[in-house]
């Protein structure tokens, strides 16, 4: 019987594992394989306080896993199968293996979504980026291009200009879905151009991201343009298949916490970072997040006389 089990290993959960353990509570991490979260596919993180020269991403998961060791924390390198929330103890299992928790954080993150470009794999933290919030200052006075045609790809549009010499967006259609507020002043941007009706069909380079390949969807004509990097912008999936009819979700898929906490729908179950905030998705916010949800925990907890 654990006390809490943390599903998932981002800067959400390794926060709450830091906090958690230093209140005694022992506890067990279930981090995934794919630990570490979206940090370990980002090459230099320069916004993260308290490194003023920047760190890589990887770098920085791998001090805040130390960190939580330290501290007391276990960690089972596997993932989550399947829960059950039905009722106390709360039941996990990891394949065949059941475990049992008086209560659970979930910080399993959410996933950007991609064009499934092989290219796109192999530029990833090299010109390739689902985040101009986090990378867009790497591109000062170059050319770059946005994939998508929804209010987050206007965003990542409009943050990029204040860096870029030009923004392409690219745009499978001939109208955005953005709201029309958000598109208008993307198409009335002198630095952002209007791809319309076409798709990204490869990402060219050496080392970095040169030059990509665009297809006209009406004419079939592809077109290669230089290009120095390539944000992807057409949305994120949140990691939350297995907690579907076991907690509340929002219809996006993201899980519904009460305002001003991290309490999920089901009382002893807490949730941070990505995985409950379609809004900021920053690894700061996430970490602030995780150290909440370990917070909201333990006073839980102890109510319970635990």
């Amino acid at each position: 019987m654990e006390k809490v089990i943390i599903i998932g290993s981002g800067p959400a959960g390794l926060t709450a594992a830091i906090y958690a353990s230093r209140a005694n509570l022992s506890p067990l991490m279930i981090e995934g394989f794919e630990a570490g979260g979206q940090l370990m596919t980002t090459t230099d993180v320069e916004n993260y306080p308290g490194f003023p020269e920047g760190i890589m991403g990887p770098e920085l998961m791998h001090l805040f896993k130390k960190q939580a060791e330290r501290f007391g924390t276990r960690f089972l390198t596997k993932n989550v199968t399947k829960v059950d929330f039905s009722q106390q103890p709360f039941r996990l299992w990891v394949g065949e293996e059941e475990f049992k928790a008086q209560s659970v954080i979930i910080s399993t993150g959410a996933s950007a979504k991609y064009l499934g470009l092989e290219s796109e794999k192999a530029f990833l933290g090299r010109g390739v980026s689902a985040c101009a919030t986090c990378d867009g200052a790497f591109f000062k006075n170059m050319n770059v291009a946005v994939v998508g045609g929804g209010d987050t790809a206007m965003e990542e549009a409009l943050f990029l200009t204040r860096f870029a010499k030009q923004v392409t967006v690219i745009h499978r259609r001939d109208a955005f879905r953005a709201s029309k507020i958000m598109a208008d002043k993307v198409k009335n941007h002198e630095k952002i151009n209007i791809l319309w009706n076409s798709e990204l069909v490869d990402i060219l380079g050496k080392d970095n991201v040169e030059r990509i390949k665009v297809k006209n969807n009406k004419t079939e004509e592809i077109s290669e343009i230089p290009m120095d990097g390539v944000f992807i912008a057409i949305g994120h999936k949140p990691n939350t298949d297995i907690f579907q009819g076991q907690i509340e979700l929002n219809p996006q898929g993201y899980i519904l916490t009460k305002p001003h906490s991290t309490w999920t729908s089901v009382e002893g179950v807490f949730a941070a970072g990505d995985v409950q905030d379609p809004t900021y998705r920053q690894a700061i916010t996430a970490a602030g997040s995780g150290c909440m949800a370990a917070i909201d925990a333990e006073r839980w907890l102890e109510n319970q006389g635990q």
